[in-house]
This record gives structure tokens, sequence and C-alpha cells, in this order.
């Protein structure tokens, strides 16, 4: 396959990629530009979710949140091309608690059946901040030592994540563009139909509406290992 790479700042290469996130909706509301770009350029992509975002505060839809995220992210993962969705049964919050060994075992388990040539993650320290971004992102460059698979992680600009803190209060971390690959223009409207699946999560979510008026077509990447 040819480097789809190619004037899209994507790291060269990317044959196979394989998502790993912490909750359903972390697929769309942070990778969902990428993942789309990547479907969309003929790099099949998967994912695997950690837990069901069951402790989620946001409760935009009525019924067991449990049951209904599972669904969404079923519905999110058609709209962005993502080939397979793999969710397991982890606490949502309490990923820290689960043994990082135990983690980078579900994860070295899809390396062995995808073969994917990266791994896409959030930016270490998680972007966010929250505890369980962090933890898997650390299962995935526990899992991927030794296996010769890049890992490269979702991050924000510093001056987008210092605009979101000042506006709402949130934790963003951000990076030197520098230390960034610069990735687009990345198909919004895609990553918009898949948002939408999040019901539950994302009708009201001015921060998240703030951050994607901020980056417009763009998306940052660091390449992690």
């Amino acid at each position: 396959m040819a480097d789809t790479g190619a004037g899209r700042g994507l790291p060269g290469g990317m044959r196979r990629v394989l998502a790993v996130v912490a909750h359903p909706d972390d697929e769309s509301f942070g990778l969902g530009g990428l993942l789309a770009l990547l479907s969309g350029s003929g790099v099949p992509t998967a994912v695997l979710c950690f837990t069901h975002g069951e402790a989620s505060t946001l409760h935009g839809r009525p019924g067991d949140l449990h049951a209904l995220r599972a669904d969404e992210l079923a519905c999110a993962a058609r709209e962005l091309g993502v080939e397979r969705v793999e969710l397991s049964g982890h606490p949502d919050g309490g990923l820290d608690r689960i043994p990082p060994h135990r983690l980078a075992g579900e994860v070295a388990r899809l390396i062995d059946e995808q073969r994917p040539s990266h791994l896409l993650v959030f930016d270490l320290g998680g972007v966010t901040g929250h505890r369980d971004h962090q933890r898997a992102t650390g299962a995935v460059l526990f899992a991927a030592r030794g296996t010769g698979v890049a890992v490269v992680g979702w991050t924000l600009p510093r001056d987008v994540a210092e605009r979101l803190n000042a506006e709402f209060g949130t934790s963003f971390l951000g990076r030197d563009p520098t230390e960034c690959r610069v990735v687009g223009p990345v198909p919004r409207e895609w990553q918009g139909r898949a948002i939408a699946c999040h019901a539950s999560q994302s009708s009201d979510n001015p921060v998240l509406r703030r951050r994607l008026e901020l980056l417009g077509d763009r998306e940052y990447l660091r390449v992690l290992e």
C-alpha cells in the first residue's frame, strides 16, 4: 500500500491501525477526526475500549449507561469506518485498579490478531488528565515493547489547551507544536456523525464544541514509541 501519510502529516507506513481508549466516546470525541481520515484513506482501523463508561455524570438519554454506551460505541464505529470494535468490561474510573499486565495482555492479543503497523492512543498525561486515559496509554506502551509496532498519541497544541482551560476551568494538557505532527485536513463531517451517536454524552458538551472550533480541520500527533 502506498504511504497514506503523504500530504496529511500522518506518520509514514500506516498500513493498519489499532486505537486503544478508556471510554466509549473517546474514539469519537478525541480520535474521531484521525480515525475518519485513516478509514477514508483506505487504512483499516480497529478500536479496543476498556470500559463501558457507566460512571459518567452525563446522561442525555434515559436508560442504563452500561448498555446505552455500548450501543453508542457501535454506532460511532460504523460512522468512522472502523472495521472492528472490542469492548472490555473494566470499571469506569477504576482502570488504575486493574493490574497493568492484564490490560497490556488485552492489547497484546489484538496486536497478534490484527497485526497493526501503528497503535493510536491519547498522549501521555491522557490529554484531559483523566486517570483512565493515562492508564490506557500506559497499557499500550507496555504491550508494544519489543513488538516493533509504533505508538502514536493524539494530543493538543498548548495554545488550544490553555484557551480551553481558561474558558472552562478544564485540565487539558497541551504540547509545544514543535513536538507534534500536524495532521489534516480531517473529515469533521464523519467525526460529527460519530459524535452524534453518543447522544448520552454529546447533547450538551460546550467544551467539545469549542475544542473542535479551535482546532479547525487539523489534529496533532506525537510519536510515543
